[in-house]
């Protein structure tokens, strides 16, 4: 097998986990609240928020990995089409 199908083939692989958390974390965010809770009648909607605000910090690292992961395989795609191109047009020797 030649390198093309395999550099796309893991590419695309990292673009589907990076879209999976995104949309995961955007599931989780849907019942986030932009609000302050400060009477104490209000605890079980706190403790909710906490929770969201907790699975969200768990995945974030991992987002922010797969995001530098598609970026660094980005460059990799660029770099090799760029090669060929130079080595098409007797730039370089190939």
């Amino acid at each position: 097998m030649t390198f093309a199908p395999v550099m796309w083939t893991i590419w695309c692989a990292l673009v589907a986990v990076m879209a999976a958390l995104y949309l995961y974390r955007t599931s989780l965010t849907r019942d986030e609240e932009d609000q302050i809770f400060l009477d104490d009648s209000f605890e079980h909607e706190k403790t909710a928020q906490a929770a969201i605000v907790a699975k969200v910090s768990k995945v974030e690292p991992v987002l922010r990995v797969a995001q530098w992961m598609v970026a660094g395989m980005t460059v990799i795609v660029l770099a090799y089409y760029v090669r060929d191109i130079l080595v098409h047009l007797n730039v370089i020797g190939g």
